[in-house]
């Protein structure tokens, strides 16, 4: 991480972070949403419910 020299993190990398992190978590609860919705498909699958 980019520093002052304070031993603090520089302005400009901090909201890059946040920003960074958002996204990971967004992109996270996306696919266990997914995950969650493929399950779905399958128990519909295995009892009838779909094509």
């Amino acid at each position: 991480m980019a520093r002052n020299g304070r031993g603090t993190p520089r302005p400009g990398t901090l909201w890059v972070r946040r920003v960074g992190w958002l996204v990971l978590i967004w992109v996270a609860s996306v696919a266990a949403l997914g995950v969650v919705a493929l399950v779905f498909r399958a128990v519909m699958s295995l009892a009838g419910m779909t094509p």
